[in-house]
């Protein structure tokens, strides 16, 4: 099928590149080794601690999320040790199976995929740890397979009030730069995120924002490690380089993102991301349908995950508004596959962009059979004036 008019990409990341960042990407590419190259090096690397809330470095690299996953694993721990991490969703699975693989003992919290990370379970864990046997707590901030967003700064409360000194590791892959996040505040001792989310990059970028705890853990750390070694790359940073050939043109886009988010400033950002997250569930309450998320407090300003009633298809429905509507929703991810699309409300998003998904959504709900109730598009409107919402409520399936 031929379309006209743009691609409307609503998944919940990759996220559309704006133009600015296109425009600085397409520059021709630099001596990795000048002085030009270093002042680049230079600024994007002081760059990201802004947006990260940390005083310390941040390590850039030439990967996705989950390099960088794996970066905060082999940096900090050694074979045999013992992390507790919550069954949030697909993502945290993920993670859990990647340390498993690194021979790191794993306590899973187990959960239903409708919630964040609850923080008096991670308290009552570490009180039981007398030993201190358990040498981080792992935690994906915002899940993206089901939009529950995790209450860092009580977890992080909740490990004080333990008095545990494992390390605390976040996952902020799709939260950076779209969720308030707070590296220092919270005592986060490594954050890890990618290019391709809040960042408006396309992916090719990971990142590891780390404390000084996690720096000397790496220092005793008996995991190997060569491209991944926090060592190896903190000593040219200092000087704007890296030890191998960087993302030079993905360094460029890095440089202006970071300038549009101090233009909007961040706090705006995030106030923008919790105002789209709003419309978008006012449109899905009063189509009739379900939000995943069963938590107010960790309802994900990221995306929206939406139940389809029973005997109906989300990933069906997901054909029927790409081929028809041409927009690309987020399909459901392990134990949701066919049960939930995702709606992206994310990175350069903006008010006119949401009205024209949630169209797309509602016209789509009515091609493909979905039972449902009209108005998700006023409902949202009304939602972004600041009126009354629609009524609540599911319809009966058909």
């Amino acid at each position: 099928m031929t379309s006209s008019g743009p691609h409307f990409l609503q998944i919940p990341g990759p996220s559309p590149v704006p133009e600015r960042i296109l425009r600085a990407i397409g520059r021709q590419v630099i001596d990795h080794r000048s002085a030009e190259f270093a002042r680049l090096g230079q600024e994007v690397l002081e760059g990201c601690k802004a947006v990260f809330k940390s005083s310390g470095p941040v390590i850039i690299y030439p990967s996705s999320g989950t390099g960088a996953w794996e970066a905060a694993i082999v940096n900090t721990l050694s074979p045999g040790d013992r992390v507790l991490m919550a069954e949030t969703g697909h993502f945290a699975t993920l993670w859990r199976q990647m340390a498993a693989r690194w021979g790191i003992e794993v306590d899973f919290i187990p959960g239903d995929w409708r919630r964040g990370v609850d923080p008096s379970a991670i308290e009552a864990k570490l009180a039981e740890d007398r030993g201190h046997a358990i040498k981080a707590v792992m935690v994906v901030h915002n899940e993206t397979s089901t939009g529950a967003t995790s209450r860092i700064a009580e977890i992080r409360r909740a490990i004080n009030a333990a008095g545990h000194p494992a390390l605390f590791l976040v996952d902020t892959i799709s939260s950076l730069a779209s969720v308030d996040h707070r590296h220092d505040e919270w005592q986060v001792d490594v954050t890890v995120s990618g290019s391709q989310k809040g960042l408006m990059l396309p992916p090719g970028l990971g990142f590891t924002a780390i404390s000084d705890k996690a720096i000397a853990a790496s220092k005793a750390s008996r995991m190997p490690r060569s491209y991944w070694d926090w060592g190896e790359m903190l000593k040219p940073n200092a000087g704007g380089f890296f030890p191998y050939t960087p993302a030079t043109n993905l360094l460029y886009g890095l440089r202006e993102a970071l300038a549009m988010l101090r233009e909007e400033g961040l706090d705006a950002v995030f106030a923008r991301h919790r105002r789209l997250a709003a419309a978008t569930r006012a449109a899905v309450r009063a189509w009739g349908l379900e939000v995943l998320c069963l938590e107010p407090a960790e309802y994900s300003p990221v995306l929206t995950a939406v139940l389809l009633p029973p005997g109906h298809d989300a990933d069906r429905f997901r054909k029927v508004v790409l081929e028809g509507f041409n927009m690309s929703l987020g399909s459901g991810l392990g134990r949701l596959a066919g049960k939930v699309f995702r709606i992206g409300h994310l990175g350069a998003c903006n008010e006119l962009v949401l009205m024209g998904a949630l169209a797309g959504v509602e016209m789509g709900l009515a091609a493909a059979g979905v039972p449902h109730r009209a108005g998700g598009v006023a409902a949202a409107m009304s939602a972004l004036n600041g009126q009354a919402a629609a009524p609540d409520g599911p319809i009966a399936a058909g």
